[in-house]
Order: structure tokens, then C-alpha cells, then sequence
């Protein structure tokens, strides 16, 4: 029988410790801190203890163990089911631990449990060098991490989790602990790809790399050539070499269609083959919008900030495809020309080079083939019935069922869909669960991908 909640002993644990940065529904800052990104979820936690140093961090969560309370942990808040927040439960906020210390002899820099992607790039712009991150700048570079990590750099540097030297974890029982491959190698190699189901990361060391600048930018393309633009990129992305990775997908156009998007970024050393990478997409229709050249890093990304604002409600469906053949292309064209909202769009991001030719079994990460990641993304301001906006994407992600990969990426699937991360492991989904086992047997953490404990199925924690 599960013992129920003791929120008052956990209060005056906590109090005593955290003072007033410990914060229930009755104080001013809880509206705030329960706040995320998405704006639909309704989970209210009963303590948000916002933590400054692992020390912290280890007596929440032995806190929480001893009182019963449901755990989550707080970074970035950009998990599209607010997975952050357990209703009567205790969050972990990380958004204190910022840090970012840079070695740039050793080419390395270490990172707190709630930086965000833009305070890593913020920090390593003097040193004209970068870590893979996704495209936008406000997410936890913990949580995209440890699921994975597409992004821009993907085919040059591989998936952000690829470049994990290491991490500073605090266990469910509260130890604190390294993990390296000299260290923990076992939960080392889980953290690369098993989400945060096995402690909360409170440090990150990151291999860098030399980038001063990318050729990048966004090319937009009327809805009318969305098939003839789409057939071109999967003709680039068929064969595109290491350094030109390729978003595509619709965004919401000004005049309430959807356009067509296509985002380069071609990092290599040959400034002529990038340019010609470039203009290979742009004959693949006549763009309305032109906006690619030679940026750093990070302002490259900042073309993505306030594509979706924070507040809107937000439902995400996503498939893994192997390419993008006629069907695909059939079935994406139709979802953008019967979208349910002027907000909402797809994305589909480009896996190949270094990331493919990362082995299998070398990370928890189950899917190295070449592939395409695509977002669903339904969005509605706050207030509007959900319901047309959840049949668009549920529709959207079925016309693709049929063309597409098993699985799909941990990070963006529904709580409930629990069969499908077990297929996005794949030959990696029973040593997983040995080290879950191991690292956390009484089933404390279960965040995001959800591992589902061998017994009953569904979440109990979330990130």
C-alpha cells in the first residue's frame, strides 16, 4: 500500500534548508514558477523548491522519498506535456543552476543542470567555438541531452548527447555521483539517450568545437510548391554531406496560410560548396522570403526564437521516416493545407553523418540510420476547444503511420504512448531497464522519454 503524501513535514524539511525559495500555492513567486512554456497543462504541484547547488538538489529528493511525494524536476520547462509538474507533488527547479565554466585549452565546457542552450552558446561566442544544441535557444540543454539532441550541427558534430563527456547526477537515494566512462560508465551510457529516469543531472561537461560562423538562414516558399519543394529536399537530404544539415516543414505565413520552410546550415570549411548547397534549395521553387548567410551560431538560431510563443497551448505528435517518398510528401502537404490553426506547424529535422555512424549500443539512443524526425505541432491560444487541433495532429500523425519507422523520438511521445518507446530503443531497450533497475529500484524518476516500470505502465515523473 503506498503511504499517502506528508506535505507538511516535506514544508518544514524544506523550509529549513531553502527558506523562502522553497514555495507553496500560498506565496506570490508560485504562479511563476509553475509557468511553462505551454500553457496547457493543469498540473499544480504543492512545492516548488528552487534549488542552488547539488547539495540542494539531493536533500529534495530524499525529501521527497521520505514523505511520499510525487517527484518532478524543473530545467528549460519545454516538455510539451508538462511533465514538470506533478499535481500534489514536489518539483526540483534547476533554473538557479546556470553556470557555464569554459576550458578552452581542452576544448571543454561544464554546464548546470538548468542552463539553457543559449547561455552555453552565450558563453563559448568569445572562443569562436560551439556544442550541438536544437534550434531553440530557451530549451534545457539537460533535457534535450540526455533524450538526445537534434539540431543544426547534427550531421557535422552528431546529436548533442554525442558530445556528453560526463555529468555530475544526484541518485534517487540522494547520492551524488560522476558519470564518465571511467565513473558509473553504466549510467554514463544511459544518460545518453534514457532521459532523466535515472537521477537529476546538476552538471554537464560538453566537448566543443571550432565554429565562428554558419552559413545559415531561412528560405520561405508559397504553399501552391509545396510538393515541388519538398520532392527537391529529399533529394538534397538523400545526399547531403556532413556539414549541410536541412530543416524543412510549414510555418505559419503572414497572411494566415502556411508556408514552406527550408533552413540550411552548412558549417563546413569550403565557403563555395556551402554556397552551392544553398542554391541547389533555392531553385527548388521562388522564394517569398530569402534570409541565409553567413551568421554566427547562435544568431542563426535566434531566427527561430518567438516562432512559438510561450502561453499558447501546445499538443505534439511526431513519426521517425526514412525518407521523404511521394506518400510522405502526398500526406504533408495535405496536413498543412487542412491545418486547424494559424499557429500550429511541421517540422522535420535532418539526421545523418557523425550521428548515423555513432554504433547502436554506444549510447541508450536506439535509432542511428539516416532518418527524418517530424514534429507535429498543434497550437491554440489559451481558451480555444482543443479538440479540432488534437484531430489535426492525430490525422496528421496517421497519414504518416503507414510510411514510417517504429517508434519515434522519446522526447516529443505522449505519456500514454509507452509501446512506442520501447520500439525507439530498440536492441537498447533491456539494458535499459537493467540499469533503471539498478540506478533507481524504487522507481523515483520516470521523466521524459517515460520508462515504464515492468509491472504497470505510465509516468511518475517528469522533466
Amino acid at each position: 500500500m503506498t503511504s499517502a503524501p506528508d506535505v507538511p513535514r516535506a514544508t518544514d524539511l524544506l523550509r529549513a534548508a531553502l527558506g523562502d525559495r522553497l514555495l507553496t500555492p500560498a506565496d506570490a513567486g508560485f504562479p511563476a514558477a509553475v509557468r511553462l512554456w505551454n500553457g496547457a497543462p493543469g498540473a499544480v504541484p504543492a512545492l516548488v523548491a528552487r534549488t542552488h547547488d547539488a547539495a540542494e538538489v539531493a536533500l529534495a529528493v530524499r525529501v521527497a522519498r521520505r514523505c511520499h511525494l510525487p517527484l518532478s524536476v524543473r530545467a528549460g520547462g519545454h516538455d510539451w506535456a508538462g511533465r514538470a509538474l506533478r499535481q500534489g507533488g514536489l518539483v526540483v527547479d534547476l533554473t538557479a543552476l546556470r553556470r557555464v565554466d569554459v576550458d578552452p585549452g581542452a576544448g571543454v565546457v561544464t554546464v548546470g543542470g538548468g542552463a539553457t542552450a543559449g547561455d552555453v552558446l552565450a558563453a563559448l561566442r568569445p572562443y569562436d567555438r560551439v556544442v550541438p544544441t536544437g534550434v531553440v535557444r530557451a530549451v534545457g540543454m539537460a533535457g534535450l541531452t540526455m533524450a538526445g539532441g537534434y539540431g543544426p550541427l547534427c550531421g557535422r558534430y552528431g546529436l548533442a548527447l554525442d558530445n556528453l563527456l560526463g555529468a555530475e547526477v544526484v541518485l534517487a537515494d540522494g547520492r551524488l555521483v560522476t558519470a564518465d566512462p571511467a565513473h558509473e560508465p553504466e549510467l554514463y551510457w544511459a544518460l545518453r539517450g534514457g532521459g532523466g529516469n535515472f537521477g537529476v543531472a546538476t552538471a554537464l561537461r560538453y566537448r566543443t568545437h571550432p565554429l565562428a560562423t554558419v552559413l545559415a538562414g531561412m528560405l520561405l516558399f508559397p504553399l501552391d510548391q509545396a510538393t515541388a519543394v519538398l520532392r527537391g529536399y529529399a533529394d538534397v537530404v538523400r545526399d547531403a554531406p556532413d556539414e549541410v544539415t536541412v530543416m524543412a516543414g510549414f510555418l505559419p505565413g503572414p497572411a494566415g496560410e502556411p508556408v514552406v520552410f527550408l533552413a540550411p546550415f552548412v558549417g563546413g570549411d569550403d565557403p563555395a560548396a556551402g554556397r552551392a548547397a544553398v542554391d541547389r534549395l533555392r531553385a527548388l521553387g521562388t522564394p517569398l522570403v530569402d534570409q541565409v548567410g553567413p551568421l554566427a551560431y547562435e544568431d542563426a538560431l535566434r531566427l527561430f526564437d518567438g516562432g512559438m510563443a510561450d502561453g499558447n497551448h501546445y499538443l505534439l505528435r511526431t513519426r521517425w521516416l526514412a525518407g521523404v517518398d511521394e506518400p510522405v510528401v502526398a500526406a504533408l502537404t495535405a496536413a498543412a493545407g487542412a491545418v486547424s490553426s494559424p499557429f500550429s506547424a511541421i517540422a522535420l529535422h535532418h539526421f545523418h553523418g557523425a550521428a548515423a555512424r555513432v554504433p547502436v549500443g554506444g549510447t541508450a539512443f536506439g535509432l542511428r540510420a539516416d532518418h527524418l524526425l517530424v514534429e507535429i505541432i498543434a497550437v491554440w491560444t489559451p481558451g480555444g476547444d482543443p479538440a479540432p487541433h488534437r484531430a489535426w495532429a492525430e490525422r496528421t500523425a496517421a497519414a504518416l503511420a503507414p510510411h514510417a519507422l517504429p517508434g519515434g523520438y522519446p522526447n516529443l511521445l505522449a505519456p500514454e504512448e509507452t509501446d512506442r518507446v520501447r520500439l525507439a530503443y530498440g536492441p537498447n531497450w533491456d539494458r535499459l531497464r537493467r540499469a533503471r533497475r539498478r540506478y533507481d529500484p524504487h522507481e523515483v524518476f520516470s521523466a521524459v522519454p517515460t520508462l515504464p516500470p515492468a509491472d504497470r505502465p505510465g509516468p511518475r515523473v517528469g522533466r
